[in-house]
């Protein structure tokens, strides 16, 4: 089903007209495009035109009750979240609820703030889940499914990948060792015509610049010492396909003006050879430099710089997006554990804590090498801080010398990764919300402002992780 606004829509369903108007005037206060029903059966019958993002379905009605219309509404549209509206709240109904699929579960009466923040944390939860669909197709297995985070630094390269991907652009990408530029090429590549054609890689730091030449260009048999037969490079080796070259930036200035040439001309010419060769590649580059300093200095050349940088993505630091830590270990962690044949349940709040204080120099490389070591070296299906490796120990709040955590200070909560997404989702919510409180002084207003959320949202929320007292 294809979502004809970009509103936010709702579908209300109540026996009750009383409710249904009154939920109605809230969320259309709030900006919503509302449409209601009486009753299961007619809910289903305008599901096509009300095109829901999200449902809001009372659990006692006469025929259908709210349970069967969700089941209904799931088989119909799988990634709706419904929340379910009920007059006879009790634990019972509300875990049955949840188990069977539920997002959340309200009691009438609901109080307004409550009932739109529920609504809006349901809307964006389905936006998450969409276009990590979507990037799974886009992206099978490779980039979409490692790039982990819901920081909007990534946000935006997963969205760029989306973008340029399927174009024949020239992309540079940019980031420091460890971010994942690699993963970025992938991606790009999966998402273009090219896809079933090669992805042909070359780090042109690796090898000095006679080999580098050889292996980008080729040579013809007899070129010089050893060349007792032809060999294509990688531009003939990628025809059709993607040629990725890694710290393009560490390229020797004397191949830069053939590379130049390469990417103006689609040809290249074999060491040792008077004939050109025709190429169908596209480039993609990477470079953990600053490539504008260097045209500046003139280690660069300039005309190759905008020949390479048609599209920039720019891939944030790991330190500037310690929000996505407990998404991006519960994954690491769980192809660690199938590659170690060991399994890790969760990992301890003072450990998650550690993570989130440390600069990450190394970036998500360095942070995989020391869930690797803690997975290693556990003795238990949880990880503490007694397994982290000295730089990152010492900086556990509440840590004694013997590698104990006291239990009179407080501590980040920890990540289950038997919660699945919406779990792993709401610890990574609840770590964004304290940073955030912390960098504001405990201001709310400014709390609120450097999250992008109302104040209302805010409170909700605060008050749903215990936040609240502070």
């Amino acid at each position: 089903m294809t979502q004809q606004t970009d509103q936010r829509s709702a579908l209300i369903v109540d026996d009750e007209p009383g409710h249904r108007m009154l939920v109605r005037a809230v969320l259309e206060d709030a900006g919503w495009r509302v449409t209601d029903a009486a009753s299961g059966e007619a809910a289903l019958a305008v599901l096509d035109e009300a095109q829901p993002h999200v449902a809001l379905v009372d659990m006692k009605m006469p025929g259908m009750d709210g349970l069967t219309l969700m089941r209904e509404l799931h088989a119909r549209i799988p990634l709706l979240p419904v929340v379910l509206l009920t007059a006879f709240g009790s634990v019972g109904s509300a875990v049955e609820a949840m188990k069977q699929g539920a997002f959340d579960y309200l009691t009438k009466p609901a109080d307004n703030d409550e009932l739109t923040a529920v609504l809006e944390k349901s809307y964006e939860y389905r936006r998450l889940l969409e276009e990590n669909a979507r990037l799974r197709k886009l992206v099978p297995g490779g980039a979409a499914e490692t790039l982990v985070g819901a920081s909007p630094g990534i946000l935006r390269v997963r969205e760029l990948i989306e973008q340029a991907g399927p174009s024949e652009a020239t992309v540079l990408i940019l980031g420091e060792s460890g971010t994942g530029k690699e993963l970025v090429a992938d991606g790009l590549h999966r998402a273009s015509a090219r896809a079933r054609k090669p992805l042909i890689k070359v780090n042109c730091a690796a090898l000095p610049a006679e080999l580098l030449e050889s292996e980008l260009f080729g040579y013809v048999k007899g070129a010089f010492t050893g060349a007792v037969k032809d060999k294509p490079g990688r531009f003939q080796l990628a025809s059709g396909g993607t040629l990725f070259l890694d710290e393009i930036g560490d390229m020797p200035a004397s191949l830069q003006a053939k590379l130049l040439r390469a990417l103006q001309e689609k040809v290249v010419e074999p060491l040792g050879s008077v004939k050109a060769v025709e190429t169908d590649v596209r480039i993609l580059a990477a470079t953990n430099r600053d490539l504008r300093a260097d045209v500046a200095v003139g280690r660069f050349r300039e005309d190759l710089f905008y020949r390479l940088a048609v599209l920039e993505i720019q891939i944030p630091p790991l330190r500037d997006r310690t929000g996505d830590l407990p998404l991006l270990a519960g994954h690491l962690l769980r192809k660690l554990g199938a590659k170690n044949h060991k399994e890790i349940r969760s990992i301890a709040p003072a450990f998650v804590d550690a993570l989130s204080r440390y600069d990450w120099p190394g970036n998500v490389r360095e942070l995989e090498n020391v869930l690797e070591r803690a997975l290693i070296l556990a003795r238990s299906d949880t990880l503490g801080p007694e397994l982290l490796p000295p730089q990152i120990a010492g900086l556990v709040a509440g840590l004694g010398h013997d590698g104990a955590v006291r239990t009179d200070g407080q501590h980040a909560a920890g990540v289950n990764l038997s919660a699945g997404l919406p779990g792993a989702v709401e610890d990574a919510e609840r770590k964004a919300l304290r940073a955030a409180l912390d960098a504001s002084g405990g201001h709310r207003e400014k709390t609120a402002d450097a999250l992008g959320i109302s104040r209302r949202t805010l409170q909700y929320k605060l008050k749903k992780y215990g936040l609240t007292r502070r």
